[in-house]
């Protein structure tokens, strides 16, 4: 791994993380923006951030590839970044199989192993429905576990284009169900269950709150969604419109364009994702386009301030509010998507899963 922290010392950027915000309303929406830790650029690229897009493009083949074209297979293969446990405390992992309406469904389970009964969060990797694995999410997972002394079960749901909607779904559905009912053997209080998951894992967590709400389970206390995606229809909507002048660019234009695009030249997911068209419209797939978004569980959306998913994420977080619902927004200012996948080489993703514990902690802290 390329070590791209010159200057600073990684702990005192996530400790600058702490303080350095400001809280800011946008569309009737209050959004607490995580500035750049050394820096007061606006409408910049952090620099680590700014760097490693640099060494990427410089490492770029020099003949233009359309990764859309290439093999699922090799394109999962790119998926991933090497990253850093920051843990202090011993977290125990467990591997575990356990069973869903599907079959089995792996899963590994990280604990400080305390005493007492302990908040869950069930996690569900990245990687656009067809890729992303336990591993790349692990030391963020393990890094959530102990931050907010709770017990996160990551869950290592089927794949599209294999397993089309809605069988990844509900092998994650499947599992918030089996913590529940086995949460006892994992020292977890039943009544403290969250969800949490990045990209396309914050769509699946947004789809099982909505069911667990739909099917009146009540299983599900929280959810923490990290630069989710919350639609896929292609069809032109009253809730989010995609445009790129939104976006505060001041320098570094083509290099903050091209890495808000990135996503675009990505296989269509939507083709992957779903067997019909008409499957984009449905809540558990395109959350954002729910006709009732009351009574679902606290909230925490975080986005990325250059990343193609945050508008509709902060849409998300607006809609959810004008319901009556619970919303903590946090936007990490001058980074990209995929940021957790760098804990331990961007301060932004430790301080994600601090922000995270800390909802958790609040929200059980009298229960």
């Amino acid at each position: 791994m390329v070590n791209i922290l010159t200057n600073t010392d990684y702990r005192e950027l996530v400790s600058l993380m702490k303080e350095r915000f400001v809280m800011k309303e946008e569309k009737g929406l209050e959004i607490k923006i995580k500035r750049i830790p050394d820096s007061d650029a606006s409408g910049d690229l952090d620099p680590r951030v700014k760097e490693l897009l640099i060494q990427q493009q410089q490492n770029k083949p020099p003949i233009d590839i359309d990764i859309s074209q290439l093999p699922i297979e090799t394109i999962r293969s790119f998926m991933g970044f090497e990253n850093v446990d920051v843990t202090v405390e011993e977290i125990e992992t467990t591997y575990k199989t356990i069973e869903g309406r599907n079959g089995k469904i792996p899963v590994r389970i990280y604990s400080q192993l305390k005493g007492q009964q302990m908040p869950a969060i069930v996690f569900f990797h990245g990687g656009a429905f067809f890729g992303g694995s336990l591993k790349a999410v692990e030391n963020f997972c393990k890094c959530l576990a102990e931050k907010a002394e709770a017990v996160v079960v990551s869950v290592d749901y089927r794949l599209a284009p294999e397993n089309k909607f809605p069988k990844g779904f509900h092998d994650c559905y499947d599992s918030v169900k089996w913590v529940h009912e086995h949460a006892n053997e994992f020292n977890i209080h039943p009544d403290q269950i969250a969800v949490s998951g990045d990209s396309a894992g914050g769509n699946l967590s947004a789809a099982c709150a909505l069911m667990d709400r739909d099917l009146g389970t009540n299983m599900i206390k929280l959810q923490a969604l990290i630069y989710p995606t919350v639609i896929l229809s292609r069809e032109i909507n009253e809730y989010f419109t995609w445009d790129l002048h939104e976006y505060n660019i001041q320098n570094n234009h083509k290099l903050i364009e091209s890495t808000i695009t990135g996503l675009l030249e990505l296989p269509d997911v939507s083709k992957i994702y779903s067997e019909q068209e008409e499957d984009l419209l449905n809540p558990y797939v395109s959350p954002l386009l729910a006709n009732d978004l009351s009574n679902l569980p606290e909230t925490v959306i975080i986005t990325a301030e250059y990343d193609y998913l945050r508008l509709e994420g902060e849409a998300y977080a607006q809609r959810l509010s004008q319901a009556g619902v619970k919303v903590k927004t946090i936007r990490y200012n001058g980074i990209d998507h995929a940021f957790i996948d760098k804990i331990g080489i961007f301060p932004q993703a430790e301080d994600c899963a601090e922000e995270i514990a800390s909802s958790i902690k609040q929200l059980f802290k009298n229960n």
